[in-house]
């Protein structure tokens, strides 16, 4: 079973949220078993502005070309380039070096899950 650390927020389409005074976003293990061996990254670009729940991404892979989504609403502060040349770090360390990006977010009302609302997603 995939790892679901704790301290960590949740979506539905499978991205994680460190929340701080900027907010790092990532996929999760659970996504990038299921995407396969990662090939490409497409991020958003630093200044842009982003909707919750609406694409702002993409992830290639072997099987499947799947769309990152905005978890929340608010402004690209940084990317990670690293994932440009080396998309592979997605699947090696998901919630480490292969963070996607950060952001500073917006107030507001989100569908975030915790680690056992995720878990029971994944499960369903």
């Amino acid at each position: 079973m995939s790892e679901i650390p704790e301290q960590l927020s949740y979506t539905a389409e499978h991205e994680w949220m460190a929340h701080g005074d900027v907010t790092t976003v990532g996929i999760t293990a659970f996504a990038v078993e299921e995407l396969g061996e990662i090939v490409f990254v497409e991020l958003p670009a630093v200044g842009d502005t982003v909707t919750a729940g609406t694409p702002c991404g993409e992830i290639e892979s072997t099987k499947a070309v799947s769309e990152i989504y905005a978890p929340m609403n608010g402004e690209i502060l940084e990317v990670n380039d690293a994932l440009e040349s080396s998309p592979e770090t997605l699947g090696e360390d998901p919630y480490g070096e292969g963070w996607l990006f950060k952001m500073k977010t917006d107030e507001g009302e989100y569908a975030l899950l915790d680690a056992a609302g995720y878990q029971a997603l994944i499960e369903s």
